[in-house]
């Protein structure tokens, strides 16, 4: 029985899959967004999530780990460089991941994954500013 076991077997073994999921992520780093299947895009969202959640302590261990997920010590320098300085006090949500549709061979469902680059603004600024604009308006009763 497959109770409380998450993960998509994509038909491959897990040397495959784990191989194909850190592929995914490795192109992700590299090139800002790739277009994949939305099954695959989940997939490999998570372990951009961690992997970012992971470069944020910015340490050697941190780094190891990186390398040792992703095999590719050009896209973890790109990652540790690059990405984790846009995502700074962003507290998740580092991925979007947008359909595009079906392809049109076997209908699968597209997307395109890609980095959230937006300059992150907290709620609670969000909503001070809105209380800030209601209290300006003038209310008729």
């Amino acid at each position: 029985m497959r109770h409380r076991k998450h993960n998509k077997k994509f038909g491959r073994i897990k040397s495959h899959r784990e191989a194909l999921v850190s592929m995914l992520v490795v192109g992700l780093i590299k090139s800002m967004s790739i277009k994949t299947t939305l099954a695959k895009g989940k997939v490999a969202r998570q372990l951009a999530e961690k992997m970012v959640t992971n470069a944020r302590k910015n340490d050697l261990a941190a780094r190891r780990r990186a390398i040792a997920k992703l095999r590719d010590e050009e896209a973890v320098k790109i990652l540790f460089d690059k990405i984790v300085p846009i995502m700074e006090g962003r507290p998740g949500g580092f991925t979007r991941i947008v359909k595009i549709g079906q392809r049109s061979s076997d209908g699968s469902e597209m997307c395109i994954l890609s980095w959230v680059t937006e300059k992150y603004e907290p709620a609670a600024e969000a909503a001070a500013d809105v209380e800030e604009v209601a209290e300006a308006a003038p209310v008729e009763a």
